[in-house]
């Protein structure tokens, strides 16, 4: 049975079957191989060309719905957010233009509103720089190291961001008004983020109590401000406007972060304040 079926065809002038079925293999080989090659070097126009053909062919379409995002500038984690731009539509400049002439013609209630506008975009703003600059932080392998001394709080003054002693775990050495490296490069990071917003930007430096100093002439509030003061250099050594710094202090003891407990070493730190900028209330419309 075997020879049989490897006999050629009566008249000789045949080739063996298995050869025409091993050719077919071959040539869709060929073809699957052709296939990797050209989709391993990706033509993006094409690609959008052949998407949007096949997406027409099956008749897909496709729909965006609006959700509450506060990324406005584009979040670090997603960079193609950075180039996407805000087109009002029609209904809403419609919408924009009767809301002025309601407004322009009511009382004192004008000023409520807007507070309360500028408050919300305020705590939008405040999460937004919040969020870069942790992602920021995480993006250094340096900085998560110290990740528990770099706190960041939202208070009624404004965005507090404290860089901040823990046990066994200082920021600066003991002493000494330049910071260590990772805290350097902690300081660096909120830089671009910090240039992005409007708002005005307040460095303090705290101390601890009870530390003692071996030179008399050089002490607590000297520290404390130095510390600051280098703080203020190192942002805008890396991107931070100087008109964009309000006040260099120094504190000293006499701000303590645990007030019950004066000597811990988290109350050695240096703070960062983003302060609540607060548009100018406007006056009030005369009948």
């Amino acid at each position: 049975m075997a020879k049989a079926a490897g006999r050629k065809k009566p008249g000789g002038g045949g080739v063996p079957e298995w050869l025409v079925t091993f050719a077919d293999l071959m040539s869709i080989l060929v073809v699957f191989f052709v296939l990797i090659i050209s989709f391993s070097i990706q033509d993006e126009q094409k690609l959008q060309v052949v998407a949007g053909s096949m997406r027409d062919a099956f008749g897909i379409v496709q729909t965006f719905s609006r959700t509450a995002v506060i990324e406005r500038d584009g979040n670090p984690q997603r960079e193609f957010l950075k180039s996407v731009t805000y087109e009002p539509d029609e209904l809403e400049t419609q919408f924009s233009e009767i809301e002025h002439d309601r407004f322009s013609q009511q009382g004192p209630e004008v000023n409520t509103y807007q507070n309360e506008r500028a408050e919300v975009e305020t705590d939008q703003r405040f999460a937004l720089a919040a969020a870069s600059i942790q992602q920021a932080w995480r993006e250094n392998p340096q900085i998560t190291t110290v990740s528990d001394n770099l706190i960041l709080e939202e208070t009624e003054e404004g965005l507090n961001i404290l860089i901040a002693d823990q046990e066994g775990r200082p920021m600066f050495p003991e002493g000494s008004k330049y910071p260590y490296e990772a805290t350097r490069q902690a300081i660096a990071a909120m830089a671009p983020v910090l240039q992005r917003l409007p708002n005005p930007i307040r460095i303090s430096g705290h101390t601890a109590a009870g530390v003692q100093y071996v030179n008399p002439n050089y002490g607590s509030w000297e520290l404390s401000f130095d510390r600051a003061n280098i703080t203020r250099q190192i942002l805008e050594e890396f991107g931070l406007s100087d008109n964009r710094i309000e006040a260099v202090i120094g504190r000293a003891e006499t701000e303590p972060y645990f007030a019950n407990d004066p000597y811990l070493a988290a109350n050695q730190r240096v703070k960062i304040t983003i302060l609540n900028d607060d548009p100018p209330v406007p006056v009030a419309l005369r009948p």
